[in-house]
């Protein structure tokens, strides 16, 4: 069984990482491996060699895309101020008690230790500033995000994600280009059916990426049947976590294998708990959100019938381009654009849906006379799902192959495990083109 076990997650994580194709292992196909199903005793002698877990490790880390949200927004998991002595906002005593008052609602592990009080109170030292806004955000996102955490069965609580993610702006982007709320590589948000094109990147649509974040977690949790360390692999990759349980003996708490995880990981639970922490007792914590300009059910979507700018919009019913941008974060370059067997709509306040439908025809009268006077056209809409194989010609180099199809050199290298930028005349090389 679990030869078996093993066997299912490499070839999980080899589809992932080099087929680049939609994931075909079912959750049902997935063997659980919880404290209820595998004894501890068990699972410490599952045969996890060393080239399995190195391979694991490469697949997960060097590719970058495996996991999707596998390099974190900066600013909120940047955690070396808390590396010196911190001011305690919150006794030990209350943070216990507080603690295990959270732990007893919540399938997760908020247990006390000395360094998770550390972030909580270290966040609440350096980020206070910074709570009122990001609140006034969640009172936009955290409705939607709950209804489609319910319909996965995923514990409510895993909302804060988003906010240990990318502090709740759709348009985040990372250094390496995870992208969005939950922070989506391109090539696992292609496997999630994330359309990314010269138009439109559904990574930054609150919906869509929300729904694949959560067919991803479903994952995760059905792997491991503990949502602490689903949280721990939706960081790092599940390759990751089986090494730091093989590591630790065996062991399945979270806190036990903690030290046995990359640097980056081990603090980003403590984030997600820090987060949950402070947004459940704010009040009692000094911290009172902005209120919201807008919210979700305040708006409303329409379909386009034919490409046009969010300026064209402005002009003839009045919506500010900051609303605008911010109803429609998927639309890259602020112009909703129309494709046949396409269904491309504009998200408005509820209050403008009918002044868009009565100066409909004026929008698209506008937008025809400004295309005929731009001196350059709108780019073509172009898909960026297709997957091809280049073979490598004399003259070839990666600076010339990357310019030919609009990527970028490291694109290429992490889409073909490159660790260097040698070429061989006829070597083939996966390249998903941004143009042809």
């Amino acid at each position: 069984m679990q030869k078996a076990f093993l066997f299912v997650v490499i070839v999980f994580l080899s589809i992932n990482s080099l087929a680049q194709k939609d994931i075909i292992v079912t959750l049902d196909s997935i063997p659980k491996i919880g404290i209820n199903s595998v004894p501890v005793a068990e699972l410490k002698t599952v045969k996890y060699s060393d080239d399995d877990l190195k391979r694991i490790d490469s697949l997960l880390v060097e590719a970058k895309f495996d996991s999707p949200l596998f390099d974190s927004f900066e600013y909120v998991l940047d955690d070396k101020d808390i590396t010196t002595t911190t001011t305690q906002f919150v006794s030990p005593e209350l943070l216990k008690s507080r603690l295990a008052e959270i732990n007893s609602t919540t399938p997760f592990n908020l247990a006390f230790n000395p360094a998770l009080e550390k972030v909580i109170n270290s966040y609440l030292k350096h980020r206070k500033k910074y709570y009122p806004a990001l609140m006034a955000r969640a009172k936009y996102y955290f409705p939607l995000f709950e209804q489609y955490l319910d319909q996965y069965d995923i514990p409510l609580e895993m909302k804060y994600l988003a906010i240990v993610e990318s502090s709740l702006y759709p348009r985040a982007k990372s250094r390496v280009g995870a992208t969005g709320l939950w922070q989506f590589m391109y090539g696992t948000g292609k496997q999630y059916k994330l359309a990314v094109n010269s138009y439109v990147d559904e990574r930054q649509d609150p919906v869509k990426s929300t729904i694949a974040a959560c067919k991803y977690l479903s994952f995760l949790n059905n792997l491991f049947n503990d949502w602490d360390l689903a949280l721990a692999a939706y960081n790092s990759g599940p390759g990751n976590v089986l090494k730091a349980i093989k590591r630790s003996g065996g062991y399945r708490n979270y806190w036990n294998i903690r030290p046995f995880l990359p640097m980056e990981t081990a603090g980003y639970v403590p984030a997600f708990y820090a987060t949950m922490y402070i947004f459940k007792y704010n009040d009692e914590l000094g911290i009172y959100p902005d209120t919201p300009s807008i919210y979700n059910f305040q708006t409303d979507t329409v379909q386009v019938k034919r490409t046009i700018t969010f300026d064209q919009i402005t002009e003839k019913i009045g919506v500010d381009g900051e609303t605008l941008s911010f109803l429609n974060p998927k639309y890259k370059i602020d112009v909703i654009p129309y494709v046949k067997k396409k269904n491309f709509s504009v998200r408005l306040p509820k209050n403008k849906i009918i002044d868009f439908l009565d100066k409909e025809r004026e929008i698209y009268e506008l937008a025809a006379v400004e295309d005929s006077l731009r001196e350059k056209p709108l780019p073509k809409y172009f898909e960026m799902d297709k997957r091809i194989r280049y073979k490598v010609k004399s003259g070839d180099y990666l600076g010339k192959i990357a310019r030919k199809f609009g990527v970028k050199i490291k694109d290429i290298k992490r889409w073909n495990n490159m660790r260097g930028t040698n070429l061989k005349i006829g070597q083939g090389l996966y390249i998903y083109p941004r143009r042809m």
